[in-house]
């Protein structure tokens, strides 16, 4: 108990962490240390299952593909419903799935339809929870402090990829895949508690009217208005699709090939989540005036991986490069969430990052279902060289476009009405008052 005279305690958090940011970041840092090692499981519990690249393919692609079909109601439903409600049965529905996938490869009993069908599970549970999680966290942070805030949280999340890719490849090379899934289900389930703490309180009720179609026609005609953001949602939809089907099914193919196994595989996925790491702390401190023009410019070492695998490089070759490729994406990272945080308002949050979130996707499950056909067709080399070519191409055709070059960081944030309002003026989430703050 303190008295009058006792100095105030200082909290040991900066302004900006408030309550939810700090059970935000917490959640993800144990969603991503699990997932990125079941990513790997994932591929090799097909490939021990006396499965092919192809098959390998099909169970990336049965993610994805719900993820694409309910992204779009996932957007809506979170503008509705409570968002951490909706974060927390998508937790649930992916532990379940996990749960189940582990036990099947563990007993030995473990069929490609079976794999299939529990991917796809865990695909939807991602579609209701990527839109709330990024309305939420966009709506957690104050304006003038997002584009820290923001570093933050990556490096908090990819800092967990670093461990949890390594390790994650470790424990498959040393106990198989099946125990990692089974630590990926743990990890959903310690989040999805976390994440039940999470306080809406501070985020304005919807009026009542209109229905699911008139959210989802509102959330495009905000997403279709705004050229800069159609105009990279349109660029990863290509560039993820193509990164999807080099790093899910012809890396694990080349490492099991030309590397020495998971091992490798998971050190090189480590080094990467350790560049998103370097990449994040450099975005603690450097602010590009011009967010996307920086932004989309990091993007073109997206590359260098696919490249990198189709020659095939030494491993130390494809850690450096898989390590500057984290550095630059996470400086795109952190621009776009900063994009969307002062343009979007709080209110349609969830909805326009639905439709970043579907654009980005809608192409990764066509393009990893065609992988294994695609080196069929014309090689495993040459299908990576074109993976990377992909990349170049439709990145310097986002840069055609005015807005991306020219959109500028500002400290004023668009309100519920579509004004500009200060931030400072708004104060913080923190504070429980009407803020909007990922993506």
């Amino acid at each position: 108990m303190t008295s009058a005279a006792d100095p105030p305690r200082r909290s040991r958090r900066p302004a900006w962490a408030g309550r939810n940011y700090s059970l935000l970041t917490a959640s993800a840092f144990v969603t991503n240390l699990g997932s990125h090692g079941a990513l790997i499981a994932a591929a090799f519990a097909v490939l021990e299952a006396g499965g092919d690249g192809g098959d390998v393919g099909l169970v990336a692609a049965s993610r994805t593909l719900p993820l694409v079909l309910f992204l779009l109601i996932g957007g809506a439903v979170a503008d509705r419903v409570p968002r951490h409600r909706v974060m927390v049965a998508a937790n649930v529905l992916n532990c379940l799935s996990q749960a189940v996938f582990a036990v099947l490869v563990l007993a030995g009993e473990a069929q490609l339809w079976q794999m299939m069908l529990l991917t796809a599970l865990g695909g939807t549970g991602q579609a209701f929870f990527s839109p709330a999680a990024e309305g939420m966290l966009l709506s957690s942070v104050r304006g003038e402090q997002a584009s820290r805030a923001f570093a933050v949280f990556r490096m908090a999340m990819q800092g967990a990829a670093v461990g949890g890719a390594a390790l994650g490849g470790a424990m498959v090379a040393a106990i198989g895949p099946g125990w990692v899934l089974a630590a990926d289900a743990v990890a959903f389930a310690v989040a999805g508690s976390m994440r039940a703490f999470l306080d809406v309180s501070h985020i304005p009720q919807r009026a009542p009217g209109g229905g699911m179609l008139a959210d989802l026609r509102d959330g495009w005609r905000e997403f279709a208005g705004r050229p800069w953001l159609w105009a990279v949602v349109v660029q990863f939809s290509i560039a993820n699709a193509v990164v999807a089907a080099a790093d899910a099914v012809y890396g694990p193919l080349v490492a099991r090939d030309h590397l020495g196994g998971a091992g490798p595989w998971g050190l090189a996925l480590g080094f990467f989540g350790a560049g998103t790491v370097a990449g994040a702390l450099l975005m603690t401190r450097w602010k590009p005036r011009r967010l996307l023009l920086a932004g989309t410019l990091c993007v073109f070492p997206l590359a260098l991986p696919s490249a990198a695998l189709a020659i095939p490089a030494p491993i130390s070759v494809l850690c450096a490069v898989m390590f500057l490729t984290g550095v630059t994406v996470e400086v795109f990272g952190v621009s776009w969430m900063t994009a969307l945080h002062q343009e979007i308002p709080e209110e349609k949050l969830s909805r326009v990052a639905a439709y970043d979130w579907f654009g980005s996707v809608a192409l990764v499950p066509l393009a990893t279902a065609l992988a294994g056909p695609a080196e069929a067709a014309v090689g495993r080399t040459s299908a990576l060289w074109g993976c990377a070519a992909l990349v170049v191409i439709v990145t310097a055709g986002a840069l055609c476009v005015p807005d991306v070059r020219n959109l500028r960081r500002r400290t004023k944030q668009v309100t519920a009405s579509g004004h500009l309002g200060s931030a400072d003026a708004l104060g913080s989430a923190d504070a429980e008052s009407p803020v909007r703050g990922l993506g």
